[in-house]
């Protein structure tokens, strides 16, 4: 879901302003932020210390961990899921992270019109992160005899396991703006897709 259906960083913007509006801190607190971030620091021990403020760090993830996202699906990524709706597919999420930060992304993107819940897998709640090959087989015991895709970003852990199981995988292509980097050449064989791809819309011409 991360850098796949919408870009992680617009998260990352979107719990700092929330923070910035939490603690009513204005004029050039969230412009600094983001600067902190693009440096390689730690963000919030620095928000703290540069600006002596008398908050506990911990206190700060809370908001940013829960905070309701301002997220949304590019056109295209709707017209995909669209697509793939009408055409009878069934769609599913497997992503890392916390149960409810996970859960806010999805009700803020409005992925419930196009993904069944019972059809996400969040790691906190399912109890095991990618490349687990449990949270793939999920699918595949429950939806015996389909041919299975999978579309994501991370090459670190995104393929491994449905490359094991046979899946085609198909990875999204970094634009410059993704979290989590893809070194192509700093993993093994085993970690690649099978086919890459600039434009999520794209996966239409591949499967259909």
């Amino acid at each position: 879901m991360d850098d796949t259906l919408y870009k992680e960083i617009d998260f990352l913007k979107s719990g700092y302003k929330s923070i910035c509006e939490h603690y009513d801190l204005k004029g050039s607190v969230y412009e600094n932020m983001l600067s902190w971030y693009y440096a390689g620091q730690d963000v919030f021990s620095a928000l703290i210390n540069n600006y002596n403020l008398n908050i506990d760090k911990t206190d700060l993830l809370k908001i940013y961990r829960e905070h309701i996202p301002n997220i949304k699906l590019d056109v295209s990524v709707i017209c995909t899921l669209s697509k793939l709706k009408s055409q009878n597919f069934v769609m599913g999420i497997i992503t890392d992270g916390r149960t409810i930060t996970q859960n806010n992304k999805i009700s803020a993107l409005g992925l419930s019109k196009f993904i069944d819940d019972e059809n996400i897998i969040i790691s906190e709640d399912f109890g095991s992160e990618k490349p687990s090959e449990k949270n793939y087989l999920y699918f595949q015991n429950k939806y015996p005899d389909y041919n299975y895709i999978y579309v994501g970003d991370n090459i670190q852990k995104d393929f491994l396991a449905p490359n094991i199981l046979g899946w085609n995988t198909i990875c999204l292509l970094d634009d410059g703006c993704n979290i989590h980097k893809q070194k192509f050449n700093k993993v093994a064989e085993k970690f690649l897709p099978k086919t890459t791809i600039k434009k999520l819309i794209e996966i239409l011409k591949e499967i259909l």
